[in-house]
């Protein structure tokens, strides 16, 4: 239908059919074929012509509609094209409602954006961290108002109690609003920095904690334990021996499934999402540790090597066992016995038994170029390490091990 020139009335508003019907001043009422209406400003622009939303009738009644008409005109006046402004304007409501993530939002995100080189223990690690101690003060908090009192309030409450876990958490936090800065959610310092910041506030994590050493036994007496742990017939005592033989981690262990062993090649092979590194490891079995697996599976009720009541053994199962030997050692502290074994009795080089414990060895550019986990050399090791082991009379005596080359 042709554009038709003539003002408009509350009742032609009311009754007019479909097309655009000019009110004056570049105002028109456009009518849907449904009967809907709503208001359009028809401008030229550089010899373009734009036709601009003003709002649905009746929401936007006449009245209101020419006092927007002509607040549009006045911009034209001005040089301003109402409907680029009317854009700008939505933009930037648009990255303000950005700007309102909570600081929980940013932290589901930062976790999802990483967690794929994570174990699921370290990504469990950060949500408990964040859930107990940040959560319950900026969790709700749109990260763009996280500031230092908002920081201190959460550290300072565990800081002296806690320090080893607040210390986690500063760094979590940390990260949280440098990923969060990153994607422009905010700007300008991260609060929860350390170095040049937060060490000016809070006194340093070894001044308030001495760092504790894992209780370890001295590697002389290995063999005396590991005769006297044999004694015992439990699940925990098997699980325990394995743990030293393998020099792994406790969790390693007591989640160990049948489906990672190879008794035929000697291999234990511990996938990534279960490794603290995030990294598939192999580690070689000694003549013992077979040993223990074949007993094992003689007496196999589940898909756990070391079964406890319902799935793998309790994470207190060995420190409890070792509380009832009368032994105040902690699980993790074998492995710095293995280590100091190796240093100090055997010739094998020291990236060998690092690698042994699943450390990682070298440069980020050494490690892309080593291809090869030393396995074989690896096996080496473990062999001798449970020979001595076996030996009680061990404390002893010198035990020339051979050299590796």
């Amino acid at each position: 239908m042709p554009l038709r020139a003539f003002g408009l009335t509350a009742k032609t508003v009311e009754t007019l059919g479909p097309g655009y019907h000019a009110d004056g001043g570049k105002l028109y009422l456009q009518v849907s074929p449904s009967g809907s209406r709503s208001w359009i400003f028809r401008y030229q622009r550089h010899a373009r012509r734009r036709d601009m939303g003003l709002g649905p009738y009746p929401l936007v009644g006449l009245a209101d509609a020419r006092r927007l008409a002509n607040e549009c005109r006045e911009l034209l006046f001005h040089g301003i094209d109402p409907l680029d402004q009317k854009h700008g304007q939505r933009a930037t409501q648009k990255a303000a409602a950005a700007k309102a993530i909570t600081f929980k939002e940013c932290a589901e995100k930062y976790v999802a954006a990483h967690q794929a080189g994570w174990s699921e223990r370290h990504a469990r690690l950060w949500e408990q961290s964040l859930t107990a101690h940040a959560y319950p003060v900026l969790g709700d908090l749109t990260v763009a108002s996280i500031d230092l009192p908002l920081v201190l309030k959460v550290l300072e409450a565990i800081w002296n109690t806690k320090t080893d876990t607040a210390t986690r958490v500063r760094s979590r936090v940390e990260s949280v609003l440098d990923w969060a800065a990153t994607h422009g959610y905010r700007s300008g310092e991260n609060p929860a920095r350390w170095r040049g910041h937060l060490e000016n506030l809070l006194p340093a994590r070894n001044k308030v904690k001495p760092v504790e050493q894992h209780a370890a036994l001295p590697y002389p007496e290995i063999g005396a334990f590991i005769a006297e742990l044999r004694q015992r017939q439990a699940v925990g005592a098997r699980g325990l021996e394995f743990c030293i033989l393998t020099a792994a981690r406790s969790g390693e262990v007591r989640g160990g499934q049948w489906d990672e062993i190879d008794l035929q090649n000697r291999t234990w092979t511990i996938p990534g999402s279960r490794m603290k590194a995030g990294r598939e490891h192999r580690v070689p079995l000694s003549d013992r540790a077979v040993e223990i697996l074949r007993e094992m599976a003689e007496i196999r009720t589940s898909d756990f090597v070391f079964p406890g009541f319902a799935g793998p053994l309790d994470h207190k199962t060995f420190l409890r066992l070792l509380e009832r030997m009368g032994r105040k050692l902690t699980i993790h502290g074998f492995r710095s016995t293995f280590r100091d074994w190796a240093a100090e009795r055997t010739a094998y080089p020291s990236e060998i038994a690092e690698m042994a414990l699943a450390h990682q060895v070298g440069s980020a550019v050494e490690r892309a170029y080593r291809r090869s986990d030393l396995f074989e050399k690896r096996r080496r090791l473990m062999d001798d390490w449970g020979r001595f082991c076996a030996s009680p009379a061990a404390a002893g005596e010198v035990v020339a091990i051979r050299s590796v080359s």
